[in-house]
C-alpha cells in the first residue's frame, strides 16, 4: 500500500486510482494522519460481498445459544423527579 498526502493526491488523482486498481489499496493522509483509504470498485464489491446482515451476524454470537430473558419490562413508568 502506499501512502499520499492528500494535497499530492487531490494532484495526482488519475494515478492514484490507477495504482488503486493495479497495485490495491491507496492511504490518504492529512497532515501524517491517515484519514483515508481509495480502493479500487472490484475490492470494494469483495469487501461488501464478506458483510454479514445483521440478523446472520446475531444467529452467529456465541450469546445467540443462551438462554435468554427477552420479555419486555411491563411494570409502569416512575414519575418524573422533581428539582
Amino acid at each position: 500500500m502506499r501512502s499520499w498526502q492528500l494535497q499530492e493526491a487531490k494532484n495526482k488523482f488519475s494515478e492514484v486510482v490507477s495504482e488503486a486498481i493495479t497495485d490495491g489499496p491507496q492511504i490518504i493522509t492529512r497532515r501524517g494522519i491517515e484519514v483515508a483509504v481509495l480502493l479500487s470498485y472490484d475490492q470494494f464489491k469483495a469487501l461488501r460481498s464478506e458483510q454479514l446482515s445483521l440478523v446472520d451476524f446475531f444467529q452467529t454470537v456465541p450469546i445467540a445459544s443462551e438462554d435468554l430473558d427477552l420479555q419486555r419490562d411491563i411494570s409502569e413508568i416512575r414519575p418524573p423527579i422533581e428539582l
